[in-house]
């Protein structure tokens, strides 16, 4: 276990955006992990659990307490078979995207079209992460956690863990929950899982429900991801960012059914309808690149705010603000943020 004091979080967020923390513990193994839990909840010192710092956006001012770094490590497939297909437990700290990549060499199906995406596994499951067509929960059986508040080791089959687009019980309650592992139950063979994403399909050159060949796929999302700087670059402060800073948002059929014609949508749960935040933003009047100072959109991508160098947080969020209200303005739907605000608001 390793400790330091005062370290800028800038330096370990994709960002590049954050102050300083008073302390960060970083942990390799799960029963350090629980151990600093433990005696930070019980001298009540707040706790922030960092992985690959890709999805949390940190006050200047930084945070005033412990940060905990993940470092767990470990892959164990704990079953193969032709009928339940391949059954593997990964530690929390592993990286998401090399697993992947490992997932697509040994012929486990489920996660190729997740390939380019930054952090680590322990993170998946809390934003129920998911990219061209899939998603976690396609594949997850198991999260297994300490529970903070009971104090004990509890595991969440998938059934109990409440997933939804962009969300589940750990992210709802994220003070409670600190990720372990995480078990997934893959499929065997060398072709991908059907292709649900229209532009993924396109770029394959197959139809939408079929499949391609698994190497093929990854290589497809992450040419589409690098295309839209969302393959981290430290030499492209277009990667600067945490990648989709919006979701999608999720509204009631008539307010999807008051947009233009040409706005694209998706049906979602209970009858309502998801539709393009990426769109909702470029028509609002914000462009690839908007912004004159040292935070932008993205010149590849709408979705992206970016840290072009020299940037702080409170300018970060300035721009967030801006495109926000713009899109209110323009199409009365509140964007709602992906990455998790750490010391500091929206509103």
């Amino acid at each position: 276990m390793n400790e330091l004091f005062d370290v800028p979080l800038a330096e370990l967020t994709t960002l590049r955006l954050g102050g300083p923390a008073k302390r960060i513990v970083e942990v390799h193994d799960t029963a350090e992990l629980v151990e600093v839990l433990r005696a930070c909840d019980a001298d009540g010192e707040p706790v922030l659990l960092l992985g690959g710092g890709s999805n949390v956006v940190v006050a200047d001012e930084g945070f005033p307490g412990t940060v905990v770094l993940v470092r767990t490590k470990g892959v164990r497939v704990e079953s193969a078979s032709a009928c339940g297909g391949a059954v593997v437990r990964i530690a929390a700290g592993e990286e998401w995207d090399p697993f992947v990549a490992r997932a697509v060499e040994e012929g486990w199906v489920g996660i190729e079209a997740l390939s380019g995406i930054p952090g680590l596994v322990g993170a998946a499951p809390i934003q129920n992460v998911g990219a061209y067509g899939q998603e976690v929960a396609d594949t997850l059986a198991q999260v297994r956690v300490w529970d903070r508040v009971d104090g004990v080791t509890r595991t969440f089959p998938l059934a109990e863990c409440g997933f939804g687009y962009r969300t589940s019980r750990f992210k709802r309650e994220p003070s409670r929950y600190a990720v372990l592992e995480v078990v997934l139950q893959l499929g065997l063979g060398d072709t991908s899982a059907p292709v649900r994403y229209a532009e993924l399909a396109r770029t394959l050159g197959v139809d939408l429900g079929r499949r391609a060949p698994l190497a093929e796929v990854r290589s497809a999302v992450l040419e589409l991801r690098r295309r839209k700087g969302m393959v981290l670059d430290p030499d492209d402060h277009d990667t600067w960012s945490v990648g989709s800073f919006f979701t999608n948002p999720v509204v009631p059929a008539s307010v999807a059914a008051a947009l233009p014609e040409d706005a694209p949508r998706w049906p979602a749960d209970d009858g309502l309808v998801k539709v393009s935040a990426a769109w909702l933003i470029e028509r609002a009047g914000f462009g690839r690149g908007y912004g004159d100072g040292s935070v932008r959109l993205s010149s590849k991508h709408t979705l992206a705010l970016t840290n072009r160098g020299g940037a702080t947080t409170a300018d970060l969020l300035a721009l967030a603000r801006e495109v926000r209200a713009g899109v209110r303005a323009a199409f009365g739907i509140d964007l709602v943020n992906e990455p998790v605000l750490v010391g500091c608001v929206l509103e």
